[in-house]
């Protein structure tokens, strides 16, 4: 379990981390997400000691992390895929953190075969492809077989089996009872592997929820409707007292709606329905709806940006 406390950072005048209180809990996977410049990097960087807080407090199961004796075999954590000396071997490099840890040499292999750099294991990391120094980030994560895992962007460089490996790999990892945090940028990838959700804007806590209810709450769901009796259907509807809009495509939406009542509704009218289907906005629908206040930087691609050699954020390209 990590417990974070009022967590606060600040850089000068900058507040970096904002009071930030929440916990993240054994047995599910909980995506860590915010915009660029949100303060995730930072919080990720306290819970592990690499950044002293200004105020606040964070404590790895009930522990500061400066106390923990072998901290990698209480949490694993890859930050940065490239924190490796590149003159050293993948076996090498797990060898010292094993022995810096008091951890097994044997757990060495075991951790290069869970990963599958098993083959390179003994050449130098300076020629691993960027997915191939995930992987052994991942591998260095897992060597203590620790009961929290935290990973900051860990698909990143993975091709698509790489990707669907690591996804399982969390999801296994939290139904072994471990705590599973996992912050990234791909929306589509956390909807796929997380259960729970924390949220922050500007270093600020937006919300801790499972993903279910962050979806719901903050975005839009509605049953989209067609039928060749377009204007039956709608009077049917509003004396039914259904709130209906008008979509392009002669298609009609009711807001919040349940398609099964519709459906009754319509059948007990005769009517006939070319399309009934709910419709639930995404994760990136609803994080881009809580965070639209939040976001730091703005693009904007207009054609005079364009014209002028202008890239994202109004900063000659």
């Amino acid at each position: 379990m990590i417990e974070l406390e009022g967590l606060t950072k600040r850089y000068g005048d900058k507040v970096a981390v904002d009071r930030l209180t929440f916990t993240v809990r054994p047995g599910v996977v909980t995506g860590f997400l915010g915009p660029n410049g949100a303060g995730k990097s930072t919080t990720m960087r306290m819970i592990l000691g690499l950044d002293h807080p200004t105020a606040g407090d964070v404590r790895i199961d009930g522990t500061h992390y400066a106390r923990l004796r072998d901290p990698l075999t209480y949490i694993g954590a890859l930050l940065d895929a490239k924190a490796v000396h590149g003159g050293r071997s993948a076996y090498h490099h797990l060898l010292c953190l094993a022995q810096s840890n008091g951890i097994p040499g044997s757990r060495v292999a075991e951790v290069l075969e869970t990963v599958g750099l098993t083959s390179v294991a003994r050449k130098k990391t300076k020629g691993f492809s960027y997915g191939m120094g995930q992987r052994l980030g991942i591998a260095a994560a897992l060597l203590g077989n620790p009961r929290i895992v935290m990973f900051d962007e860990p698909v990143n460089g993975l091709d698509p089996e790489g990707i669907h490996w690591i996804r399982n790999l969390m999801k296994s990892l939290a139904a072994q009872g471990r705590t599973v945090f996992v912050s990234s940028h791909l929306m589509s990838e956390m909807a796929l592997t997380a259960d729970h959700l924390v949220v922050i804007g500007q270093g600020r806590l937006l919300a801790d929820t499972s993903m279910a209810d962050f979806i719901r709450t903050n975005a839009r769901s509605y049953v989209r409707i067609r039928s060749p009796q377009r204007e039956r259907l709608l009077d049917v509807l509003h004396q039914a007292g259904i709130t209906v809009v008008e979509a392009g495509g002669e298609a009609l939406e009711v807001e919040g709606g349940k398609a099964e009542q519709i459906g009754e509704l319509a059948a007990r009218h005769g009517l006939v329905l070319h399309e009934l289907s709910p419709r639930q906005a995404s994760l990136e629908e609803a994080f881009m709806q809580l965070t639209a206040e939040a976001v730091e930087y703005h693009a904007h691609a207009g054609p005079a940006a364009v014209a002028h050699g202008w890239g994202a954020g109004g900063k000659e390209a």
